[in-house]
């Protein structure tokens, strides 16, 4: 029978368990669910599985960890569950975690943050009312590691827990521009900057968000029909809501105007307003869309960065130049080198598409301009 290990065995084992846990949530994809990463311990302290969520509607960190275990014939009963998230007590279009974690027959639970999305919260309350020892990394570990662990596992998940705060969708803006970062030719014409594979990925994008909007500028000059396709062109069995964001009219034969006749499901949302966080509110709260990709134009897209409502941007760079036209970002009211916005790149999503280069990057966190006599 295995044996508890001792303190310091037991202190390395469980630091290993949260450095196998975060290295698992960074492989998760950015988007409407947070990255998290687990893995399970035996009770001897011995490094089981991993598991990591890889999207909505795939299995939790947590399950994918016991399926893993389950498919090698691993006995997980008494063993430690290490996740980068509380377990999350909703069940939805998956089981509750701490549900699963319960039936599985896990001892111990330890989580980095706690679950700040007021449906998945509280998962570690039903842990402990099954007899679970539940506790945050931050009170199982020492003060000199646990903080740190913490601070990774917040930081990698940071902007989703900005967006829940905010009770608004996930923003990812999507950008095709030239090297010298014009997404349009002076004369207008902007089919196409970027390759078809690009153009494919892009359209994988939209297959998986719960909406795509763009603004009436982008809605008249470019006459989209906002849908999800495939390299063929056949529509994706998955489509996200279509949003316009603007105060002028759609012009009337477009097909976006037809679509405002069709099946209440696929009609566009039309918001004539410029408060685009008040829109991205009411996407979230009377439609349910938790993932909203803005493809345009970059009146609508800097007006998102300018207010920090942008979370992920992705980019799409072509391997030209046009030395003039419309820039890919406008207006963001920067006047000086210091208050630029800065971004990280994550460094998995580098990658060449055909001949076109696309990552996606990060927002990093914006100082506060101190007020006089701070």
């Amino acid at each position: 029978m295995n044996q508890p290990p001792h303190d310091a065995a037991r202190e390395s084992a469980l630091l290993e368990g949260c450095e196998r846990a975060l290295e698992q949530a960074r492989r998760g994809p950015l988007g409407a669910n947070p990255r998290v990463g687990a893995a399970l311990l035996s009770p001897s302290g011995e490094l089981l599985v991993t598991g990591f969520h890889r999207g909505a509607r795939t299995p939790h960190a947590e399950a994918d960890a016991l399926l893993a275990a389950r498919e090698r014939g691993l006995d997980v009963h008494g063993a430690t569950c290490i996740v980068t998230l509380e377990p999350c007590a909703h069940a939805g279009r998956t089981p509750s975690c701490a549900r699963t974690l319960v039936d599985a027959g896990i001892g111990r639970v330890l989580y980095a943050v706690r679950d700040p999305h007021d449906v998945a919260a509280n998962g570690s309350a039903i842990l402990r009312s099954a007899g679970i020892d539940t506790r945050l990394w931050s009170d199982a570990l020492p003060a000199s590691v646990g903080g740190g662990l913490t601070a990774r596992a917040t930081e990698m998940n940071r902007r989703w827990f900005q967006a829940t705060r905010e009770s608004r969708p996930f923003v990812t803006a999507k950008i095709a521009h030239t090297l010298d970062g014009y997404v349009a030719a002076v004369d207008g014409t902007n089919a196409w900057i970027t390759g078809e594979d690009a153009r494919a990925e892009g359209h994988a994008l939209r297959s998986t968000v719960d909406a795509i909007a763009v603004g009436t500028g982008t809605a008249l000059a470019d006459d989209p029909a906002l849908t999800a396709r495939d390299a063929h062109g056949t529509l994706a069995q998955r489509q996200p809501r279509r949003v316009v964001i603007g105060e002028r009219p759609l012009e009337p034969h477009s097909r976006l105007a037809k679509a405002t006749h069709g099946p209440e499901h696929a009609r566009p949302l039309l918001y004539r307003t410029r408060d685009i966080r008040a829109v991205f509110e009411n996407l979230r709260a009377e439609h349910g869309v938790e993932h909203l990709l803005l493809e345009g134009g970059p009146r609508l897209i800097s007006a998102a960065l300018t207010l920090d409502l942008v979370d992920d941007l992705w980019i799409h760079e072509a391997p030209t130049l046009l030395g003039a036209g419309t820039p890919a970002v406008t207006g963001l009211g920067i006047g000086t080198l210091e208050n630029r916005l800065d971004f990280d790149i994550v460094p998995e999503s580098l990658h060449v598409s055909g001949s076109d280069l696309l990552f996606h990057a990060i927002p990093r966190a914006r100082q506060q301009t101190p007020t006089k006599g701070e």
